[in-house]
């Protein structure tokens, strides 16, 4: 149970919140980290709520907004030629998708046997696709928005960690400089303007299941598929506050005793993200050869976790950017809108059983 405290010594926690984020995003960002924002948000209010220094919560409004950035930046991925790299391979790129899909669901489920994971947290947590996206849909569906985000950021780091030793004793995949990003520009910016607020008010007319980060995917990925946007994404300092408000949210829930119950929890986390990439690396595999594409294009394309780490590693190995991309974005859609539906039917088990 939070205490009230003055509105002054809550400015001043959300200033030591936001300026020891930002110093730490930047020195994560300089040695490589994915999604570093993110990382140190959650890092950081997971500290300062353990030493009780940290604010009595996020915003609504400020939870709403990033997960309709997430929405956003995940529907600009969904572009014509990633459709189009789909559709060459339909059949064998859904099945194995689909199969990974339930691979990391069911190694969630596992973890759910255990007395202080539910089903609903187990397979969150392990889901693979969308790390930062499953954790904003974690508390809406009902599950330890905190065990979800340290599970999740778990297994990208893994998974960052272990491609490129994979990559170079595995695969012999050999590294190439590759070419700057291009900026976000202007139209990233009206991109985010547009699909962002039309997202959520479609989410309120229809109500559907995860509506704040759903709908302005399908927002942006209509605007995107127009051709309009001329390739835009949404710019890195707006993705940057949506992972920092993402990361404040779980980390700010934290106490000393669910740290405790989570450290226990994390040996079996590990044994089973493990597990999955084995899994995953095994099915990229039988993918490349149904596809006709290389066996490292596979190993990228199934990769549980680290989209953008997979796409670095693709353009520095000048491989099927394309095919990597496409497989990524369809794993991460199918999460999004399976996952609220499976989450439902698992309360409603529990709820019958219970």
């Amino acid at each position: 149970m939070f205490m009230r405290v003055p509105r002054q010594a809550a400015a001043s926690r959300w200033a030591l919140l936001a300026l020891a984020t930002v110093a730490l995003s930047l020195l994560l960002a300089r040695v490589g980290v994915p999604s570093a924002a993110l990382f140190a948000a959650l890092f950081v209010a997971t500290a300062l709520a353990l030493a009780g220094l940290a604010p009595e919560g996020v915003p609504r409004g400020a939870t709403l907004a990033a997960q309709a950035v997430l929405g956003v930046v995940i529907g600009a991925l969904v572009r014509a030629s990633t459709l189009r790299a789909l559709a060459a391979h339909a059949v064998p790129v859904v099945i194995v998708t689909f199969i990974t899909l339930l691979v990391s669901i069911g190694a969630g489920l596992l973890m759910g046997l255990r007395r202080d994971v539910d089903a609903t947290t187990g397979a969150l947590a392990l889901t693979t696709g969308g790390a930062s996206a499953v954790v904003a849909l974690a508390a809406e569906l009902g599950a330890d928005i905190r065990m979800v985000a340290v599970v999740q950021y778990l297994r990208v780091g893994f998974v960052t960690a272990t491609m490129p030793l994979v990559a170079a004793f595995v695969f012999h995949a050999a590294g190439h400089p590759a070419a700057a990003p291009r900026p976000a520009g202007l139209a990233g910016l009206a991109l985010v303007a547009i699909a962002a607020p039309a997202g959520l008010v479609l989410a309120r007319l229809t109500r559907m299941p995860a509506g704040p980060l759903l709908a302005p995917l399908i927002v942006a990925a209509g605007i995107t598929l127009t051709g309009r946007t001329g390739g835009a994404s949404v710019p890195f300092p707006i993705v940057d506050l949506a992972y920092a408000a993402i990361g404040w949210q779980a980390g700010v829930r934290f106490t000393r005793g669910r740290l405790a119950e989570i450290g226990r929890a994390l040996p079996t986390a590990l044994a089973l993200i493990l597990l999955v990439n084995v899994i995953c690396a095994g099915l990229g595999v039988l993918l490349a050869h149904l596809a006709g594409a290389s066996d490292f294009d596979g190993y990228l394309a199934t990769l549980p976790g680290g989209i953008y780490a997979a796409l670095a590693m693709a353009i520095a190995a000048r491989t099927d950017v394309t095919f990597v991309l496409a497989v990524h974005v369809l794993r991460v859609v199918l999460v999004m809108f399976t996952m609220p539906l499976f989450a439902r039917l698992l309360r409603r088990r529990a709820g019958l059983s219970g």
